[in-house]
């Protein structure tokens, strides 16, 4: 089949990368001209030297078999491409969890990394081991409207404050008091309790796009696919048993009659083309019921100075409450230029100058940095959609009794929050299920 895939994000890529796979002729088109989505390089300069950083500041795990795997299949060696290791939740003054690295031996490490949690008490920590290996016996599982506060509902406010509530939003970018406790424990056991060293931080040490979106843009051009970058569909219309895109005029070119599409765009984009389509009503009402969050990346400077590790967890700041950073990762220690450290607020909602603000007190009273220059603060209003109780997400297939329109992202419907996996997997989903499609569409054999 001859597929469009709209959007060159990490699902976006993935999808290609398996259509092109199974055999389909690809064409990958992207408004911007640079891929990875928002998980893509951004390029600034300050003080005469030219920096590629990110639009924001993101980590993989060992449990991201998917995207590992597909990174080696385009030719990335993820042990060059990551800084691996065990999974830490440190304080810049030392206190919280760290995993001691035994990847043959997960669950055994967990407990350890509990038990010798620095900063707190005995109680904590039993408390934590009985709460997990109550979780482990409920295989995981919980009611569907239950909240990630309600799920540890009783734990000691250290255990709350220094773990659950840093785990679930790095994990689901959503807030305990409104977080989905079930996507919360599915992360949980696939991390932590999953396959060997699933729990393993994977800390970029190159910028987003050169992590996967470059290499999969790489292996379509040299497999005969094409790629646009820099050119937005304005439309979605059948043609037949076709469909037409419809974009600028002057960047026509080649024919715009596709056999199947992949919306591999955000929600909000995938909605306005499928608009105008009476049967994708369903699919648009569940996707106007998704609710965002955002995540600032605020970078700066502090010359001469290397953290104690190259990610640190922060403590809410009292001077300046929900404008305060959850991590703050240190550059230098990344592939980055020394110095220049990476401050990332999820799920906030104060405006910039409130951010950068809330920032500077953090790094004075936490970090010991009086100087501070902030240089770049990135907002990505829309990041990811709220992981809520009981949420409904859009399904991959846009059309009912029609597979010729597919969805993918990190909001389709699947057992992951918004994160670089889910969208991997969503993308390869896609892909696979594009195979199906042309299986169903052959003729018969005749004899």
């Amino acid at each position: 089949m001859r597929v469009a895939v709209v959007g060159a994000g990490w699902a976006g890529c993935a999808a290609a990368v398996q259509a092109a796979r199974l055999g389909h002729q690809v064409e990958l088109i992207e408004a911007s001209r640079q891929p990875g989505g928002r998980a893509r390089r951004l390029a600034f300069e300050h003080g005469g030297q030219s920096l590629n950083l990110d639009n924001g500041q993101h980590i993989l795990i060992g449990a991201y078999s998917e995207t590992l795997r597909l990174m080696r299949e385009l030719g990335l060696d993820p042990q060059q491409e990551l800084q691996r290791a065990p999974l830490s939740l440190r304080f810049a003054d030392g206190r919280g969890l760290q995993l001691p690295g035994w990847p043959r031996w997960s669950t055994l490490a967990v407990a350890l990394g509990v038990l010798s949690a620095r900063g707190w008490g005995w109680t904590d920590k039993l408390a934590l081991l009985l709460r997990a290996r109550q979780w482990q016996a409920q295989g995981f599982a919980c009611a569907t409207q239950t909240s990630v506060q309600g799920l540890c509902a009783g734990l000691p406010p250290r255990v709350m404050r220094e773990l659950i509530e840093p785990l679930c939003i790095s994990a689901l970018n959503t807030p305990a008091e409104r977080a989905s406790a079930q996507v919360f424990l599915r992360v949980m056991q696939d991390a932590l309790l999953g396959e060997a060293g699933g729990s393993d931080l994977l800390l970029p040490l190159r910028d987003l796009s050169a992590l996967l979106p470059d290499a999969a843009l790489q292996r379509l051009t040299q497999t005969g696919q094409q790629v646009r970058l820099g050119l937005r569909v304005r439309a979605l219309a059948r043609a037949g048993k076709q469909w037409h895109l419809q974009w600028d005029a002057q960047q026509a070119g080649d024919s715009s009659l596709f056999d199947a599409v992949v919306l591999a765009c955000p929600a909000t984009e995938a909605a306005r083309l499928l608009q105008p389509l009476p049967d994708a009503a369903p699919w648009l009402s569940l996707a106007d019921t998704l609710q965002y969050e955002a995540i600032a990346t605020v970078y700066a400077w502090a010359p001469g100075v290397q953290l104690a590790q190259p990610m640190l967890a922060l403590d809410e700041c009292a001077d300046q409450p929900g404008a305060c950073a959850q991590f703050v990762f240190d550059r230098g220690q990344l592939g980055g230029p020394a110095g220049l450290l990476a401050f990332v607020l999820s799920a906030s909602t104060q405006d910039r100058s409130a951010l950068m603000a809330g920032v500077q007190e953090q790094a004075r009273q936490q970090l010991g940095l009086d100087r501070l220059e902030l240089v770049q603060t990135v907002i990505e209003r829309r990041a990811t959609f709220a992981c809520t109780p009981g949420l409904q997400r859009p399904p991959m297939q846009v059309l009912p009794g029609d597979a010729r329109v597919l969805a993918c992202g990190d909001y389709v419907q699947g057992p992951y929050p918004a994160t670089l996996e889910g969208a991997v997997r969503s993308g390869l989903t896609a892909g696979l299920a594009l195979g199906r499609q042309a299986e169903q569409s052959k003729p018969p054999l005749t004899v």
